[in-house]
């Protein structure tokens, strides 16, 4: 299973055309505001202020990348869906988020990170929609697990797959960055997507 030995904040950036250029594979998480993408990052990581997270939702205007194990990119892109955002600021986010997405040759596949707790909002459901129309390999991560009873879970998962379009044999991956939860099997999933060998 992949081992994170190694992860430090690269930098932030509003331009696709001044990203890191090395060639490393990376993998984008998407998500609404305030989802939690810092804290995932920051659990992945095992690192408790590697990523900033905010209390104010929209906080991330960026692409924020970070370099693990000096092999691969993780990059946190800006939450959608955060109504105080004005209409040209969120144009511009859209933009910017459609052009990497797209464009970017690096790029390996999407995290597409959602609450466990709530149904798949209007916005979660056409990223998802958009990424499959682009063929990008999109991992659906339940976020907050620790939040629900065990014996919810099921329901709160029908309610993701079937708002999603999931297929019947797909379920999302649960996650907590709270108790760790998921993070194994999360840690596998980027291996897979990555190809990354054993034992680096």
């Amino acid at each position: 299973m992949l081992i994170i030995k190694k992860a430090e904040f690269l930098g932030v950036f509003v331009d696709i055309k001044l990203l890191p250029d090395e060639g490393l594979p990376e993998i984008a998480i998407v998500g609404r505001s305030n989802v939690g993408k810092s804290s995932l990052i920051n659990k992945l990581a095992n690192r408790r202020n590697l990523a900033k997270s905010s209390s104010t939702p929209g906080k991330t205007r960026t692409i924020n990348y970070y370099l693990i194990n000096e092999q691969f990119y993780l990059v946190d892109l800006p939450g959608y869906g955060y109504a105080k955002v004005s209409k040209t600021e969120k144009l511009k986010w859209n933009q910017m988020m459609e052009n990497y997405l797209a464009k970017r040759e690096q790029l390996r596949g999407v995290i597409q990170l959602v609450d466990i707790r709530h149904a798949p909002s209007e916005n979660d459901i056409l990223m998802k929609e958009w990424l499959g129309h682009h063929n990008i390999p999109i991992l659906i991560v339940a976020n907050k697990m620790d939040k629900i009873s065990r014996g919810a879970r099921q329901q709160h998962n029908s309610v993701i797959q079937k708002s999603l379009g999931m297929q019947a044999d797909e379920h999302p991956l649960g996650f907590s960055a709270q108790n760790g939860e998921g993070v194994d099997e999360l840690l596998a999933a980027l291996e897979e997507i990555l190809e990354v060998p054993e034992n680096v």
